[in-house]
Order: C-alpha cells, then structure tokens, then sequence
C-alpha cells in the first residue's frame, strides 16, 4: 500500500471524491513553488502532482510550457525537485506526491539512482508521459518493484482494443485526459467524460482521475461526479505565472477543492 491507495481508500470511506493539483516545481522560483505546495493540503488537495521542468514537454500547453521554462530559468533540476518533496515531508507524511515529467532526465540519472532518491525524498508515484506501455521495463516494472506507483494516462483515442496495454502495470489511479490535445486548450465536458469512464472502469477497479479542460470550481464538481476525481493544473499554474500572492492561489485552489469535494 502507498499514501496514494491509503488516501483513496479514506475518501471512499468518506464518500468523497478526489482532488488533484499540478504544480511546477520551481515556478516562478524555488521558494514560491514550495510556499504553494506547503498551502496545498489545507486548501483541501487530496494528491499533489509536482512537476519536474523539461526543455522538451511535448504535452503540455503554453501555460505549463513557460512554467517550466520560468522553473529551468530559476535553476530547478530533478534533485531540486526531489529536494522539494522531502522538504514537503518534514511538515506532512501523508499526502501523495507524484511525479509528473518526462524519461529523459530520470534516465540521465539513471533509474535505479532515481528511484532510490524518490522514495527516499517521500515521492508515491510517477506519470512519466513518453513511455508507452510497451517500455514498461525501462521504469515502470522497476517503480513498482520499489514501492512506487506507476500512473498511465488514457485519452480519448485510447480504444477498446489499446486500453488493456495501457491498464497492465498500473497502479494508484488512472489519470483520464479528457480532451484530445495539450493541456489547458480546451473545456472538459461531463457529457463527454461520463461514458468514457465507464468504459475504462468496466476493465479496471483503479479510481480514474480526470484531467485536462478543467478550469472552474463548477467544472471541477461536475467532472467528479462522474469521475473518481478531478485534477487541475494549468488554471493553477496560470495563476501563478501571473505573479498573484500565494494566499490568492491557494484560495483558488481551495475553490477548485471544494468543488470536486461536493460531488
């Protein structure tokens, strides 16, 4: 069991529904990003997403693009970003942390290395979005075997015959993006993401988290009630990038929470 299947295994028995929030590391600078993150789980955050910057984030919108730029600017690297996790554990062994970024810089390091210091750092899981589940053994088999979570991704064009691949191996939640493209270029529509997690749950007991288009308290709670949870990361972000006080940010955040929270 991780603080991921603990955190979700409390909610059912609450009867509550997940919230998930993206941050990235080091956005605008080292000591905001952990100010916000510290905030996070009293601005009711279930599951923190901390983002690792990459020079390449292929799937991400121009929000999270110039955050990670702004990030890899400031100096932030991979230890910086496990620094951070372990400066979060000092003040809270319980909320999940996942990792969110791409192979390049973990294979850098090297794997065996890197997961070493993620679990040690206090990290649960990954979502490493370039590696498809046919390199399963380059990380994700590895992340397991070290007690880490390995959270794959589906999407929309994620078809019947494609969906059980990418099920096998994962665990913690699957991570459902809701529209096809990058992050923050479209509105999630509960219409629309109601049937399609139907779909993946009748082929997995996994809570499916959804992602992608969700912008407003009202969307968050409309997207939980039909999902396991809802994730926010760059209505968050932009708020951020925008230079607004970090108490403004998390009573966003706060907004955001309750609304997946009242589904």
């Amino acid at each position: 069991m991780t603080r991921i299947d603990d955190k979700f295994a409390a909610l059912r028995a609450e009867g509550k529904k997940a919230f998930v929030a993206y941050l990235m590391a080091g956005d605008p600078d080292a000591a905001t990003s952990m100010e916000v993150m510290k905030g996070l789980p009293d601005a009711g955050v279930d599951i923190i997403e901390l983002g690792v910057p990459f020079t390449d984030p292929m799937a991400d919108g121009p929000t999270i693009q110039l955050a990670g730029q702004r990030a890899l600017e400031g100096g932030m690297t991979l230890q910086k970003t496990l620094d951070m996790a372990a400066e979060f554990r000092k003040g809270d062994d319980t909320t999940p942390i996942v990792l969110m970024g791409y192979y390049n810089p973990i294979y850098n390091r090297g794997v065996a290395r890197f997961l070493d210091d993620a679990k040690a750092a206090g990290v649960d899981g990954l979502i490493v979005v370039d590696l498809p589940p046919e390199e399963d053994d380059e990380l994700c088999i590895p992340a397991q075997k070290a007690g880490l979570n390995f959270i794959r991704l589906a999407t929309p064009t994620t078809d019947d015959k494609r969906l059980p691949k990418v099920l096998t191996n994962t665990s913690g939640f699957v991570y459902y993006v809701s529209i096809t493209g990058i992050t923050g270029s479209a509105e999630a529509e509960a219409a629309d993401v109601g049937p399609e997690v139907a779909r993946i749950k009748a082929q997995t007991d996994l809570p499916i988290i959804v992602g992608f288009g969700i912008k407003t308290p009202e969307r968050s709670e409309a997207i939980a009630k039909v999902a396991d949870g809802s994730v926010v990361g760059s209505a968050i972000v932009d708020l951020i990038g925008k230079g607004k006080p970090v108490a403004e940010v998390l009573d966003f955040v706060k907004g955001l929470a309750d609304g997946a929270h009242r589904a």
